[in-house]
């Protein structure tokens, strides 16, 4: 039950707080906060009793809807059990950085965020695929009005440019799942949508191929990929700080989720026969976001297109199949979840003192705001690979799981690194230092300081430890790596 749990809680936290805002302003803030709360004791009672190396630490099945073989499947490994703390995580991140931001409709606010915490922590549970994309689907619609509602000055463009972007994508991948539930019905003559079962489909290679690429792309523009990319910087530079960060640390690692957990997988022939193109593109997206960041003025969309580029790793090291990859992977996510947030939560603190995005009317607020300025520089450093940091655990993983597989490709994709401090010394330069452009600028208070150290420490912790994590995703790579080598041979 304690899985089931872990969606009931923001989704009751979500109802709770919707009414709460009428009654008293900061109501809905401290609920949305206990039911973070709830979600991490219902965590911490899973790792106090989880063994890292097992494959799957918690089951349930129930039927739901027997006439079509659909039923609530939920299971926890430790790929997603890391990704469920990810996201309750940066769950009180986005409260917290909210606080003062949000002023009107808090209680509606907080419901949404609540609703997509929750989608998102179903998709990362559901093994049955009707159930994955019901999830996939209650994430997207509270994220469009945590957009539309509280964003920035083009938030009406934006949030519909990133529904229309996911909403296709969602539709292509609905046509997949059937295509895939119907072949397997034809040879087996049971309808199922089951993970399990439909992991022993016996698909012709072409069918296998088309299906797959329906995936790919659903879940390509969702993580996302060169070209797919272009819904992002317009989502992240209108929305407000609370919904980049689940944008950037959470709803970008459902894509690159479900390349590991359904595509891999699923098809893996497919998956092995396409992966000189897919690792080609995240190679191009590492590079061509990389230039982008460097052309950007407005610093949330340079940090959006960083995004991009340090996905191409992820893309690039999934689909390079070995263990190393897959597991640095892994790392990306988990790091890049931690530093873009911290990164956005910045170019919001900016954008809420200064009333502007844009670099150019910034400079020398290292003078005016020193605490701003070092963590600005932290995660800054920590974006572009430095040692000792969870990104460059990660980034080393990918380059040297694909230099096994593709020694050019690597290579060009390793440009990246020297890319990163490019923008990186870029920001630094323009907002940070030269002659002061104000007189006054608030710096970090208490509260703000007090989530930066956490994010500060838990990309620390995943440089200096990063078996603490990996320990828990080795049963489950293991068997991505194995199952790519057996097709293979």
């Amino acid at each position: 039950m304690i899985l089931l749990w872990l969606i009931l809680v923001p989704l009751i936290g979500g109802l709770l707080s919707l009414p709460a805002g009428r009654r008293r302003d900061n109501a809905p803030r401290w609920l949305a906060l206990a039911a973070l709360a709830g979600e991490t004791a219902l965590l911490l009672a899973v790792f106090a009793d989880t063994v890292p190396e097992s494959t799957w630490l918690a089951q349930i099945d129930w039927a739901w809807i027997p006439r079509f073989g659909i039923r609530i499947h939920l299971a926890l490994d430790g790929l997603s059990l890391l990704l469920i703390a990810l996201t309750v995580f940066l769950g009180f991140v986005a409260v917290l950085c909210s606080w003062t931001e949000i002023r009107e409709r808090q209680g509606f606010f907080h419901f949404n965020l609540l609703w997509t915490l929750a989608g998102v922590i179903g998709v990362f549970l559901a093994l049955d695929l009707f159930l994955f994309f019901f999830f996939w689907e209650v994430m997207l619609i509270p994220m469009y009005l945590l957009i539309g509602i509280w964003g920035h000055e083009n938030r009406a463009y934006a949030a519909m440019k990133f529904f229309i972007f996911t909403q296709v994508s969602g539709l292509l991948m609905l046509i997949a799942i059937l295509a895939l539930v119907f072949l397997h019905y034809q040879t087996t003559r049971t309808l199922s949508f089951d993970y399990f079962e439909l992991l022993e489909a016996d698909l012709y290679p072409g069918a296998a191929r088309w299906i797959m690429l329906g995936f790919f792309v659903a879940f390509t523009v969702k993580l996302p990929a060169v070209p797919f990319h272009t819904w992002l910087p317009d989502a992240h530079t209108q929305a407000p700080t609370g919904g980049s960060v689940l944008l950037a640390g959470v709803l970008l690692k459902t894509g690159a989720y479900g390349l590991l957990r359904f595509v891999i997988p699923l098809f893996p022939g497919a998956a092995q026969d396409f992966a000189p193109f897919a690792m080609t593109l995240g190679a191009v997206s590492i590079l061509y976001a990389a230039k982008l960041a460097f052309a950007q003025t407005d610093l949330k969309r340079l940090i959006a297109y960083t995004s991009v580029s340090h996905m191409g790793f992820m893309l690039l090291g999934a689909f390079a199949g070995n263990t190393q990859a897959l597991q640095g992977a892994v790392m990306t996510m988990l790091a890049h979840g931690v530093s873009a947030a911290a990164l956005f939560m910045v170019a919001g603190a900016l954008q809420e003192r200064l009333h502007t995005r844009d670099m150019d009317a910034m400079g020398g607020l290292w003078t005016l705001t020193p605490r701003i300025g070092a963590i600005t520089l932290f995660f800054s450093v920590a974006a572009l690979g430095m040692p000792g940091l969870g990104n460059f655990v990660g980034e080393f993983l990918v380059l040297l799981g694909s230099f096994r597989v593709d020694t050019v490709l690597t290579a060009f994709a390793a440009l990246g690194l020297i890319l990163a401090p490019v923008y990186a010394l870029y920001v630094m330069q323009w907002a940070f230092h030269g002659p002061a452009s104000r007189h006054e600028v608030r710096d970090f208070g208490l509260r703000e300081m007090g989530v930066m150290l956490c994010l500060a420490a838990a990309t620390a912790w995943m440089g200096l430890h990063p078996q603490s994590m990996l320990a828990y995703t080795d049963a489950t790579v293991n068997g991505l790596a194995r199952t790519l080598a057996q097709r293979g041979t």
